[in-house]
């Protein structure tokens, strides 16, 4: 059996906002027309009709996503400047309502909209998705019940989301808050091999309450349409070169459990209950805090699980020509992620004597001009 590719794919949802008043606001009628002629299908509506979706390409390494990632946001930054809007990539406007948002026409969000009511058109966030190639089904299952360890340091790592509707949150990612509360949502089960995945699975396609594996939304899962595990843990992100830093941090980690794998040797799986607490710590901390070290049955600090990690896919990083990008990790873990940032950017507002919506604008202000960084 030859080795798995490890190709990469990047999906990011965007908000759209008023230039003038920074305000979330609906696609204009034009612009995902305008678009899609020049994107054709790496661009697409998404549920509400303020947000908007690019994918890039099958890649073979970061580098080569990264030249996908920005012609896609440049190329959504000029077409939506042309319509008077703006794209951010923060998984939750500052400011925004939910009930004032409409979703999009759109047969498959009508019927997410009918099976779940309220609870749905709650959802105005966005997230960032990692596809990593695999070809085969029985690697995916193996390795996605180690790869759920990692979970919780990719969610502090990307944490893009404190604000709701004007408030400060306390959370990290608000974002996850919003979203678990969507069925067959959090941490994958613990599948013992591909066999169980499907069999599990196919109980509720032959019951008719899903269509098919594309309507179950855990952090982790096998692609419905691809031989790839998807990583959907994290927030979306402002920055470019957070976003690529997080994808090559999912390959490198991917690779590890392969090559350990081809050593037979393994990363040790815990029970989905002792993840979920660490899971709960990076959606409420971010980086700021520690998670618990299993092995080591104590909370270390961020900073050091984050050197550790990266010195633990040290070899990997460089069989996949990531270095560069995986050393941002420990930029973020000693700076903060986008959530520090916005804070910081309310703090000083408030010290300029804004007013709370002031405040807030100068955040979006902010997340504006990030989405421009290295474009």
């Amino acid at each position: 059996m030859s080795d798995p590719s490890f190709s990469i794919g990047i999906e990011e949802e965007y908000l759209l906002v008023d230039l003038e008043t920074m305000a979330l606001c609906e696609a204009p009628d034009g612009l995902m027309e305008a678009c899609s002629a020049e994107l054709e299908d790496q661009v697409s509506p998404e549920f509400l009709k303020c947000q908007i979706e690019i994918g890039t390409k099958v890649c073979a390494t970061v580098g080569e996503a990264r030249g996908e990632l920005k012609h896609l946001r440049a190329t959504v930054a000029r077409c939506a400047r042309e319509f008077g809007v703006a794209p951010i990539a923060a998984s939750c406007h500052p400011l925004a309502d939910w009930k004032q948002q409409r979703h999009t026409q759109k047969d498959r969000y009508e019927t997410l909209n009918r099976d779940l009511g309220s609870i749905v058109r709650r959802m105005l966030i966005c997230g960032m998705h990692v596809h990593v190639g695999l070809d085969s089904d029985t690697l995916r299952a193996d390795l996605m019940r180690q790869m759920t360890y990692f979970l919780p340091h990719l969610l502090a790592l990307s944490a893009s989301s404190p604000f709701w509707q004007g408030d400060d949150t306390g959370m990290a990612s608000y974002r996850i808050s919003v979203f678990d509360n969507l069925p067959r949502t959090g941490l994958p089960p613990q599948f013992q091999n591909w066999e169980d995945y499907r069999r599990t699975v196919q109980i509720l396609i032959d019951l008719e309450l899903i269509e098919d594996s594309s309507k179950i939304w855990w952090d982790l899962r096998p692609s419905a349409r691809f031989p790839t595990l998807e990583t959907r843990i994290m927030d979306v992100q402002p920055r470019i070169e957070d976003t690529l830093m997080l994808a090559a941090l999912n390959q490198c980690i991917l690779r590890m459990l392969w090559r350990l794998r081809s050593r037979n040797q393994r990363w040790r799986v815990y029970d989905p209950f002792l993840i979920a607490e660490n899971r709960w710590r990076a959606q409420r901390y971010g980086t700021e805090r520690g998670l618990i070290d299993f092995g080591a049955q104590a909370i270390v600090p961020f900073r050091r699980l984050t050197e550790e990690l990266i010195e633990l896919v040290e070899e990997d990083a460089e069989a996949l020509d990531c270095r560069a990008e995986l050393e941002r990790a420990s930029e973020v873990a000693h700076v903060g992620t986008s959530t520090t940032r916005q804070r910081a950017v309310l703090a000083a507002a408030r010290e300029r004597g804004e007013d709370h919506d002031g405040q807030m604008r100068a955040v979006v202000e902010s997340l504006i001009e990030e989405f421009h960084d290295g474009l």
